[in-house]
């Protein structure tokens, strides 16, 4: 029997914000062509050094992850970033298609602009804007993300042939919400979020975060263990005990998230430890033959390629 709800629709708004961009460099990366176009003279000169002096550091001006689809870039903060990788990672674990996890995420978005909230249209609560007097579940299930993500799987998988759904349709069906219509209009965002995910778009999805603060940086193993804690808790994977001696760095299997597609299980655990990098303290994530850094913020060529299906990922720990 699916659970249905009158969900709160509009309560947070649209869960992401303006228009897609087109693929821009990091904000540092722009600063050669800024100084060019200043005029020289006194007032611009001083201009010049402030913008100077508030470039110069590491951290780029807006944290924000992206993820490409045909050439276009989708946004979302990285508090979002981190949720929709767990849905995304939820719909993978469970062995649904893409579908389902753009299913999941536009509704999240809608419902809660993908951000655990504790408040909503009377008693609803958290991602998806579950009410305890519906019978999703009580007030502390609902907000464990978690399980209020796989609650909404539960009530989509009964849903006959949602896979061929329109989005606001199927979102619909489990949520009864005053305002169907509005699921529509993050479908492109949440399809270009969830194909990085899934790994069906291998190298797609980016993060511009700050570098990790020397007080946020753990020791060696509990810098480890908070990576292996979220890896179980989103992936339901663990280390595979291959990571080079001496490497502070979890070594993953994640063939198994794609059973006979080896590479787009990799690509899969990148991009969501590039999507939870934020919550992680990860400052580098490789994966064939590519590697992302918070230095960077892009994917680019590696020094060394890894087995296919494998991902190394380094968090940031004490000097």
């Amino acid at each position: 029997m699916v659970l249905l709800t009158r969900s709160s629709g509009d309560t947070a708004g649209d869960g992401a914000g303006g228009t897609a961009v087109r693929r821009r460099r990091p904000v540092r990366r722009a600063l050669k062509y800024l100084v060019a176009t200043v005029v020289v003279g006194t007032a611009a000169t001083a201009g010049v050094v402030l913008v100077l002096n508030h470039l110069s550091g590491t951290a780029p001006l807006t944290e924000r992850c992206a993820a490409e689809l045909d050439g276009t870039d989708w946004y979302l903060s990285p508090a979002q970033a981190d949720n929709a990788a767990l849905v995304a990672e939820t719909a993978v674990r469970r062995g649904l298609p893409a579908r389902a996890a753009t299913i999941g995420l536009a509704t999240a978005l809608q419902e809660s602009k993908l951000i655990n909230i504790t408040y909503g249209d009377r008693d609803s609560l958290g991602l998806f804007q579950q009410r305890p007097s519906q019978g999703w579940g009580s007030e502390d299930e609902i907000l464990d993300p978690v399980y209020s993500t796989n609650a909404f799987y539960d009530g989509l998988v009964q849903i006959d042939g949602y896979e061929d759904m329109e989005i606001t349709d199927a979102a619909q069906a489990v949520q009864r919400s005053a305002y169907p219509e509005a699921y529509a209009r993050h479908e492109v965002r949440s399809r270009a979020w969830a194909s990085s995910l899934t790994g069906h778009s291998p190298a797609s999805l980016t993060c511009e975060i700050a570098p990790v603060e020397e007080d946020a940086r753990l020791a060696v193993a509990p810098a480890l263990d908070v990576v292996v804690g979220r890896l179980g808790r989103d992936l339901g994977l663990g280390p595979s005990g291959t990571t080079p001696s001496g490497t502070a760095a979890v070594e993953v299997d994640a063939t198994p998230l794609a059973p006979g597609e080896a590479a787009r299980g990799g690509w899969a655990a990148a991009h969501w430890a590039v999507a939870t990098a934020a919550e992680t303290n990860v400052v580098e994530v490789r994966v064939a033959d590519r590697v992302w850094t918070r230095e960077s913020a892009e994917w680019s060529e590696a020094a060394e390629s890894l087995p296919a299906g494998q991902v190394r990922i380094f968090p940031a720990v004490a000097e």
